[in-house]
C-alpha cells in the first residue's frame, strides 16, 4: 500500500482519527492520535515532531525533539478504538535530517536486513516467532518500602479445585503441567481464543492454530504464518496489541511475562527462521537433518553468540526463572533433529525444501521483537560469514543426560545480569554494518542494570521471610 492508497484506505473506511504507533526500546508500543484532516502527503515525506525525553531508553530532555514518519503500507483500522481511527506503524527520526533514529528498534532491524543483502549471502529472512501468553482473571501486585506482594488469579487455576464458587465449582481445572490440548470443558478459554484469531486474520495475519498450552491457569498459544523480518515483526507488535485487547473485552488480562507462575511450565518465544535467495531456500540441502551447509553455519552463528544473545532475547530477570531445568525450556547450547529439548531444533518438514528451518527455543516473549529478529539475523549471518562450525549434534534427551555428560554441553548463562556482560563484551558482531551501535548497546545494558536489575536485588522478596525471618 503506497501513500495515496493508504489515504486512500483511510476515507473509504470512514476513519475520523488517525493513529500513529511506535515502538520504544524496550519493545512496548506508544502513540498519539490526530485529526483524518492531518493525513496527507507531507505527512508521510515530512512527519510529525513530539517530545521524546519521556520514552524508556531514549536520550533526555536535551535531545528530546523527534520525528515519526509513518509507513504507508502498516495502514489498518484499530479494532479497539470507539471512533473509527485508521493506524500506522512509525519510523522514529531525526527532525534536522529525516534520519533514522539510532535508537528505533525498528530502525535497528532495518538495518540489519540491509546489512544481510549488502552481504549478498541472501535476499530475505524469514522469521515465525510463537509467543506463549497467560490469560488470568485477576492480577494484583503492590510494593513499598515495608511490604511487597503479587497475587494471580484464575478460574481454571488448579489452586481453585478446592474454592468454593458458591455451588458452582464444577472442577475441570488443568493440573500443573497438564494443561496441553485438552477438550473442553476443561480448556475453558477455547472461544475467548477463537475471538483473538478472528482479530488477529482482520488485522491480515494468517492463523496456523490455537490451543491451551502446557501450564494451568490459561497458559495459550496461537501461531500465525511466518513472514519476512520487518513485516513479522510488525505483525508480532499488533500480535500483542489484539490478543490484550481482546481479553480485557472479556474482563480478562493477559501476560507475556515468561514466568509468572511458581512450579509450572513457562511461556517462551519459539523462533522459526530461515534465510532465502532468488527465491530458493538457503536452508534446504543434503546435510545433516535435510539443511545445508549454510544452515549448519547459520546455527554455528547462534549458538557462539548465544550467552550474548540472551541479553536482548531474554531481556528480563524473570526471564532466567524460566529458564530452568524441568520445565522444558531450553538451557543447553546443541542443536538436534525435532528434539524440543536442544536449543536448536530443526523441525521435521518431510521432503519440501520450502519448509526446511531451523527453530531457536530459547528466547521468551518479553524480548523487544525488532531487536530480537536483528540480533538473530546478526548472529547467524556472523556463522555463515565465517563459516563457523557448531560441531556434533546431539540427538538425545539433553534434560535426562547424567551431570558429567550435561557439564560437557554448553549452557545459557543463568542470570539477565550475566547476559548482559557477555553481550558487552561479546556483541561485536552485532556491530557490523553499524546494525547496533556501542552507544545503543551500552544504553541498553545500563537501562536493564540500572532501572531492572538493581531496584530488584535490593528489594526483600516474600520467600526470603519464609527463609531467614528467625535467623
Amino acid at each position: 500500500m503506497n501513500v495515496d492508497q493508504a489515504i486512500q484506505f483511510a476515507k473509504e473506511k470512514g476513519a475520523k482519527m488517525v493513529d500513529l504507533k511506535f515502538c520504544d526500546l524496550m519493545g512496548t508500543w506508544q502513540h498519539f492520535t490526530i485529526s483524518m484532516s492531518g493525513l496527507d502527503k507531507t505527512l508521510f515525506e515530512e512527519g510529525l515532531g513530539f517530545d521524546g525525553s519521556s520514552i524508556r531508553g531514549w536520550r533526555g530532555i536535551e535531545e528530546s525533539d523527534m520525528v515519526v514518519i509513518p509507513d504507508p503500507s502498516t495502514a489498518k483500522m484499530d479494532p479497539f478504538m470507539a471512533v473509527p481511527t485508521v493506524s500506522f506503524i512509525c519510523d522514529v527520526v531525526l527532525p534536522e535530517s529525516l534520519q533514522p533514529y539510532d535508537r528505533d528498534p525498528r530502525q535497528i532491524l532495518k538495518k540489519a536486513v540491509s546489512y544481510m543483502k549488502s552481504t549478498g549471502v541472501a535476499d530475505t529472512a524469514y522469521f515465525g516467532p510463537e509467543a506463549e501468553f497467560f490469560i488470568f482473571d485477576d492480577i494484583r501486585f503492590d510494593q513499598t518500602n515495608n511490604s511487597g506482594f503479587y497475587q494471580i488469579d484464575s478460574d481454571e487455576g488448579i489452586w481453585n479445585s478446592g474454592r468454593d464458587e458458591g455451588g458452582k465449582n464444577l472442577g475441570y481445572k488443568p493440573r500443573h503441567k497438564e494443561g496441553y490440548f485438552p477438550v473442553l470443558p476443561v480448556d475453558s478459554q477455547h472461544d475467548l481464543r477463537t475471538e483473538m484469531c478472528l482479530e488477529l486474520e482482520r488485522a491480515g495475519m494468517i492463523i496456523e492454530r490455537q490451543h491451551h498450552e502446557v501450564a494451568t491457569a490459561g497458559q495459550a498459544e496461537i501461531n500465525i504464518k511466518f513472514d519476512s523480518a520487518l513485516e513479522m515483526a510488525d505483525k508480532m507488535m499488533w500480535f500483542k496489541y489484539i490478543i490484550k485487547n481482546v481479553a480485557k473485552r472479556h474482563n480478562k488480562t493477559v501476560t507475556f511475562m515468561p514466568k509468572p507462575i511458581y512450579g509450572d511450565n513457562g511461556s517462551g518465544m519459539h523462533v522459526h527462521m530461515s534465510l532465502w535467495k532468488g527465491g530458493q531456500n538457503l536452508f534446504a540441502g543434503n546435510k545433516y537433518a535435510g539443511l545445508s551447509e549454510f544452515a549448519i553455519h547459520y546455527i554455528g552463528g547462534i549458538l557462539k553468540h548465544a550467552p550474548a544473545l540472551c541479553g536482548i532475547i531474554n531481556p528480563t530477570t524473570n526471564s532466567y526463572k524460566r529458564l530452568v531445568p524441568g520445565f522444558e525450556a531450553p538451557i543447553k547450547l546443541a542443536y538436534s533433529f525435532k528434539n524440543r529439548s536442544a536449543a536448536v531444533r530443526i523441525p521435521n518438514t518431510g521432503a519440501n525444501p520450502k519448509a526446511k528451518r531451523i527453530e531457536f527455543r530459547t528466547p521468551d516473549p518479553s524480548a523487544n521483537i525488532y531487536l530480537a529478529q536483528a540480533a538473530l539475523l546478526m548472529a547467524g549471518l556472523d556463522g555463515v560469514i565465517n563459516k563457523i562450525h557448531p560441531g556434533d549434534a546431539l540427538d538425545k534427551d539433553i534434560y535426562g543426560l547424567s551431570p558429567e555428560e550435561a557439564a560437557k554441553v554448553p549452557s545459557i548463562p543463568g542470570t539477565l545480569e550475566e547476559s548482559l556482560m557477555n553481550l558487552k563484551t561479546k556483541g561485536d558482531f552485532l556491530k557490523k554494518g553499524d546494525v547496533f551501535t556501542d552507544e545503543l548497546i551500552e544504553t541498553w545494558v545500563n537501562y536493564k542494570i540500572d532501572k531492572e536489575i538493581r531496584p530488584i536485588q535490593q528489594r526483600p522478596v516474600p520467600y526470603e521471610f519464609h527463609l531467614y525471618y528467625d535467623c
